[in-house]
């Protein structure tokens, strides 16, 4: 694994590539520039930045009218008020009329840390995959995050892109091309699967790791489009291993989980165990801290494999 940096100064640095190959690219803010990682895409090119301030709903309406204009805006705030504060000009002024608008909302999930639960977005996955048409990812780490960004301009559509406040390894090397609504097999195994998504990538890994050191193989599947999600590999996941562990940084209620067991029980069903946020709500804490206290960790991915292949032999 190499260096750690956030996903969310990977797109900023994917602004500034995305700045000089497409003139129609604009980028839009609510006031958070320095934390978003928006604010060198302002800096390079000023008349194609808009500060919109402490308003997000006119943040993503502003973002809507530049879209029927031709334009391609990147519409950037907090994960929280994002999907949270503007969940109506999200839903009514991009989904309903299917403008092609990338949101691309930064910390989000429970290690934004000290902000507390008020501005830990654990809901932000189901809200948005809940909207018709919305393209939903949620890149595992910095390289992950550039190569989605480059993917989101060429699809034409809305997309919501979740990205992290804390800094994660590198997993991919620069030849790595993910593919919009294609799962990513990481790893081969027989007794189950482990699916996950965004920061819970590297855990799954540790996890398995941790497992075949008890004898256990197991499959680690990358999710990095929650929606349209990779059903194909899912079903041969559940029909090849017979039980399948989701992990995500997330309410298990509504993203991952919730999507991947939608496509379980209308195929192939099989014992399932879910690693997640369990309807709480996050509190302040440093990081690392607060993903051991909700059990987003590899040992309790460990845990759940162990549990759903116990009931897979039953």
């Amino acid at each position: 694994m190499g260096e750690k940096i956030a996903t969310r100064d990977a797109y900023g640095n994917a602004l500034l590539k995305l700045g000089e190959l497409n003139p129609n690219v604009v980028v839009l803010d609510a006031d958070l520039s320095k934390s978003t990682k928006t604010a060198g895409f302002s800096k390079k090119y000023p008349e194609r930045f808009f500060q919109m301030g402490i308003a997000e709903a006119d943040l993503i309406a502003t973002a809507a009218g530049f879209a029927t204009a031709g334009k391609i805006p990147f519409a950037s705030t907090f994960a929280i008020f994002a999907t949270g504060r503007a969940y109506d000009q999200v839903r009514n002024s991009i989904g309903y009329p299917g403008l092609n608008v990338k949101i691309a909302a930064t910390h989000a999930g429970i290690t934004v840390g000290e902000d507390g639960g008020s501005h830990q977005s654990i809901e932000d996955l189901g809200l948005m995959r809940g909207i018709p048409g919305m393209t939903v990812l949620n890149p595992a780490d910095a390289i992950e995050t550039e190569k989605l960004i480059l993917a989101a301009v060429a699809h034409n559509g809305p997309v919501y892109i979740r990205l992290g406040r804390e800094p994660v390894p590198n997993l991919f090397d620069a030849d790595y091309q993910p593919e919009i609504g294609k799962a990513v097999r990481l790893r081969e195994g027989k007794a189950a699967t482990i699916i996950a998504t965004g920061i819970m990538v590297e855990k799954a890994l540790a996890a398995a790791e941790t497992l075949n050191q008890k004898g256990i193989t197991v499959r680690v599947l990358n999710i990095h489009t929650i929606k349209p999600i990779d059903a194909a590999e899912i079903i041969k996941a559940a029909w090849e291993t017979g039980a399948i562990v989701t992990a995500e940084e997330h309410s298990v209620i509504g993203g991952l989980s919730s999507a991947v067991a939608e496509v379980v029980v209308q195929n192939h069903p099989v014992p399932m165990e879910f690693v997640g946020v369990k309807d709480r709500f996050g509190q302040s804490g440093k990081p690392a801290e607060l993903l051991e206290e909700y059990g987003l960790t590899a040992a309790k991915i460990v845990e759940a494999v162990e549990k759903v292949i116990a009931r897979k032999n039953s």
